[in-house]
């Protein structure tokens, strides 16, 4: 039983820790009128630009999201990968 409860209190940890550190990056925001919305996708006219925000089941939404209605879209950028590039090739690139 000792163990379950280390488990759960660990698992619990972890989740706030996540939440924590989400809550440290800036939140942006784009408004105007919604072009599309699937499972995983709101598309929003910003201006010329088209904006398609990636959205899951954790996006709470209020009101009736759909086609045509004007939104406020609150969003934050997270990286999902990283590629550093070898050190001679930048400065090979600076000698030119």
């Amino acid at each position: 039983m000792l163990k379950y409860g280390f488990a759960i209190g660990l698992l619990v940890s972890l989740l706030l820790a996540a939440g924590t550190a989400q809550a440290g990056v800036k939140a942006y925001q784009v408004t105007g009128p919604v072009l599309e919305v699937t499972d995983s996708t709101i598309v929003v006219q910003k201006g010329t630009d088209r904006w398609e925000i990636g959205r899951d089941a954790s996006t709470k939404v209020t009101g009736d999201l759909k086609a045509g209605a004007k939104v406020t879209v609150e969003y934050r950028m997270t990286a999902t990968s990283v590629d550093v590039k070898a050190e001679g090739a930048a400065k090979k690139s600076k000698a030119k």
